[in-house]
């Protein structure tokens, strides 16, 4: 079976090599340290801090493990390639909602990077599926759970 392919932007990737490159130099040797001092309590079979930092090493090497092979799977959006005539991921939206006459602006994004309160969402999402492809001025309908919204691309930025 081969691997998902993540979808990144130069930022995206900066952040995730920075949080793979902590975990492994800096939280490793907290966490090892922490089990050692737990050791020094004695018996380990009825030790909570010796479990709980168990817990965290296994959360850890889960992790880092995780990022390794979404930075090995990684396909890198250059900003030289998202224009500003057809939403594509990298791109910056602004949107008008047609029924409540709300604008929001949102950054599609890779599924790995996407942070709804930050408004950078996925390309995967019912928003961003419905937005990609389309230009400034087209009106798009996103099914979602609660019924079908009806959005209108007011602008695209880089």
């Amino acid at each position: 079976m081969s691997d998902k392919e993540v979808i990144l932007t130069q930022d995206g990737l900066k952040k995730l090599e920075e949080e793979l490159e902590n975990l492994k130099s800096v939280k490793r040797r907290e966490v090892a340290e922490r089990i050692k001092v737990a050791i020094g309590y004695g018996d380990i079979s009825e030790n909570s801090e010796y479990e709980d930092a168990k817990n965290e090493q296994a959360f850890i090497e889960g992790r880092v493990i995780t990022l390794e092979k979404m930075l090995r799977n990684a396909r890198i959006i250059n900003s030289d390639d998202i224009g500003t005539d057809v939403v594509t991921v990298g791109s910056t939206v602004l949107v008008k909602d047609l029924e409540f006459g709300d604008e929001m602006e949102y950054t599609i994004v890779g599924s790995a990077e996407s942070n709804p309160l930050e408004n950078r969402i996925s390309n995967e999402s019912p928003v961003g599926m419905a937005l990609l492809g389309n230009s400034k001025g087209a009106t798009v309908d996103v099914s979602v759970p609660a019924g079908v919204f009806q959005y209108e691309i007011i602008d695209i930025k880089k």
